[in-house]
C-alpha cells in the first residue's frame, strides 16, 4: 500500500513538472515568436531640450505602450530607447532603437551695431561682451579685427560665438574710442504716476511701484494718496559673486511702513548665484528675512549680471535651472516665485519655467509676446513722497 501511494505521488509530481514544464517552454516560444511590428519615425535626429514622449517617436505600433514615458533630451549625442509593450496577440515584448540629441541653436552674443568706449580702455573685449549659449556652459567667444583703446577712433570688428557642435554666431560693429570729455549728457526726462494711471489703470490692472535703498526715506502715507496698490521692496543683495549677503538697509523700514498703510508687498532679492547650491541659498537666507512679516505677493528672483556673464560660465539651460532652484525653495516655504527679467533676455536667454514673470521693458507698449504678470515699463517715474526716480509697474489680474 505505501508503496502504491509513492508511485502515486511520483505520477503527480512528473505530470506537474511535465505540464509545468510544457507552459513554460510554450510560453517561450511564444515570446520568441512574438510578432513584433514597429515604424519609428522617419527622423530620429531630436533637438536637445525638446518636450516630447516615446509616442512622439513612433508612427505606428502593433499593440499598446505600457509607459508613453517622457524622454531626457538634455544631453547632445546618440541615446539608446528601450521600451516594453503588449502586443495584439496580448503578449509582452520590448523593443529598441537609437535617437540623436543635436544642438542646432547658435550662441546668442553682442548684437548692437556700435559700441562705445572711453580713450585708456584696456580690457579683454571678447570677454566683456555678452556670449552665451543654449547648451553650452563656456562657448568660445573672440574678436576678429584690431583696435587701440589708446587712440581715439572707430575700429571695424567682428564677434563671434562657436559653441561645441559648431553652430556660429556673427556681429560686424564698430568699436567707437572716445577722446576725454566727449560727449553732451542727455537731459533726463520723467514719467508722473498719475499720467500712467490714468493711461493704464483698468478694472484688470493695479498700479504699483519697487522700492530699494536708492528711493531712499519714503512717505508712506503720500505714496498711498497717490494711488499706489502693491509695491515690490528690495530685502537685499550680495557682495558680488559668492560674496556676503546684504540687508537692504532701507528693508525693515520700507516693509513696515507700506504695511502700516496697507499697500499690499512683495520682495526681490538682487542674486549673483553661479550654481544651484548658491540659489539655493540665497532663498534660505530670504526666507528667514520674511519671517517677522506678511507677504501677499510674490518672492522674486533677480538676475541681472549680463554685463559679465561670461565669468559664470554656464549655459540658459543651467541658468534656468539655478533660478529654478531658488523657486522651489520658496515654494516649499509657502510663498509664491517670480522671475524678473528684461525683454531681451526673457526672450533670448531665459527658458520657460512653470511660475510667473515680471517683464522689464521700459517702453510705451511692450511687444514681449511671452506671458507675464507684471510689467515694469519705466525706472523714471515720479510720484509725490519719493525724492527722485523709482520703478512703476502694471500688475494684471
Amino acid at each position: 500500500m505505501k508503496k502504491k501511494i509513492i508511485i502515486i505521488i511520483t505520477i503527480i509530481i512528473t505530470v506537474i513538472l511535465l505540464t509545468t514544464g510544457g507552459i513554460f517552454i510554450y510560453n517561450k516560444w511564444r515570446i520568441a515568436n512574438a510578432k513584433i511590428i514597429v515604424e519609428l519615425q522617419d527622423n530620429l535626429k531630436i533637438d536637445v531640450f525638446s518636450e516630447i514622449k516615446l509616442s512622439d517617436l513612433i508612427k505606428s505600433i502593433n499593440g499598446k505602450l505600457e509607459d508613453d514615458y517622457k524622454i531626457n533630451t538634455t544631453k547632445v549625442g546618440v541615446k539608446p530607447i528601450t521600451f516594453n509593450y503588449t502586443n495584439d496577440d496580448n503578449i509582452d515584448v520590448s523593443y529598441s532603437f537609437e535617437i540623436e540629441i543635436v544642438d542646432q541653436v547658435p550662441p546668442v552674443i553682442f548684437s548692437s551695431k556700435s559700441l562705445s568706449v572711453q580713450k585708456g580702455y584696456n580690457s579683454n573685449l571678447a570677454k566683456e561682451l555678452f556670449c552665451g549659449d543654449n547648451y553650452d556652459d563656456k562657448p568660445k567667444c573672440e574678436i576678429e579685427g584690431t583696435y587701440d583703446g589708446n587712440k581715439p577712433g572707430t575700429y571695424k570688428l567682428k564677434f563671434i560665438g562657436t559653441d561645441s557642435s559648431n553652430n556660429k554666431s556673427e556681429n560686424e560693429f564698430d568699436l567707437i574710442v572716445k577722446g576725454s570729455g566727449s560727449g553732451s549728457p542727455t537731459p533726463p526726462t520723467y514719467q508722473n504716476f498719475s499720467d500712467i494711471v490714468k493711461k493704464h489703470k483698468t478694472e484688470n490692472t493695479k498700479i504699483g511701484l519697487d522700492v530699494s535703498k536708492w528711493q531712499g526715506d519714503i512717505n508712506f502715507e503720500q505714496v498711498k494718496n497717490a494711488g499706489v496698490e502693491f509695491v515690490f521692496i528690495r530685502v537685499g543683495t550680495q557682495k558680488g559673486i559668492g560674496g556676503e549677503y546684504v540687508l537692504d538697509p532701507k528693508f525693515e523700514q520700507n516693509i513696515k511702513g507700506f504695511q502700516k498703510v496697507g499697500i499690499p508687498v512683495g520682495v526681490y532679492f538682487y542674486t549673483y548665484a553661479d550654481s544651484n547650491k548658491s540659489a539655493k541659498a540665497d532663498a534660505k537666507w530670504v526666507v528667514e528675512q520674511l519671517k517677522p512679516y506678511k507677504i501677499q505677493l510674490p518672492v522674486v528672483f533677480d538676475w541681472e549680471n549680463w554685463s559679465f556673464y561670461q565669468e559664470f560660465n554656464k549655459s540658459f539651460y543651467n541658468l534656468t535651472e539655478m533660478a529654478n532652484s531658488y523657486f522651489k525653495v520658496i515654494e516649499k516655504a509657502g510663498y509664491k516665485p517670480m522671475l524678473y527679467s528684461s525683454k531681451n533676455y526673457l526672450e533670448k536667454v531665459w527658458f520657460k519655467t512653470n511660475y510667473p514673470v515680471w517683464l522689464a521693458h521700459y517702453t510705451d507698449k511692450t511687444t514681449y509676446e511671452g506671458d507675464y504678470y507684471i510689467w515694469q515699463l519705466c525706472s523714471n517715474g515720479r510720484i509725490p513722497g519719493i525724492n527722485g526716480n523709482v520703478d512703476i509697474n502694471i500688475m494684471y489680474n
